[in-house]
């Protein structure tokens, strides 16, 4: 067992869940973007989720592999404007 990716997972597996809740869908209820966002963040839980899955079946890699592509989709819900969030340390910000 490699602990490094073991630890290394956990906490991007903190991170991630953290961003989760950090974030609001900046979209109003009308636009066609409001799906996206929506589907936007579906996907990133989607991913949290199965990385999860792999944590318990202690496949470290697919469980790190999971959280990174969560976290893509809602730093790039972010940095498109279709989510709000501020914090400079977790996220990639346009301006």
């Amino acid at each position: 067992m490699n602990t490094e990716i073991e630890e290394y997972s956990e906490k991007y597996r903190e991170l991630l869940e953290k961003a989760i809740k950090t974030i609001k869908i900046n979209i109003e209820n009308e636009s066609f973007l409001k799906d996206m966002a929506e589907d936007y963040f579906q996907m990133a839980t989607n991913y949290l989720e199965d990385g999860k899955v792999f944590q318990k079946n202690k496949d470290f890699k697919r469980a790190l592999a999971s959280f990174s592509y969560a976290y893509g989709w809602i730093d790039a819900g972010v940095r498109i404007g279709l989510f709000y969030g501020i914090d400079r340390n977790m996220f990639t910000l346009y301006k």
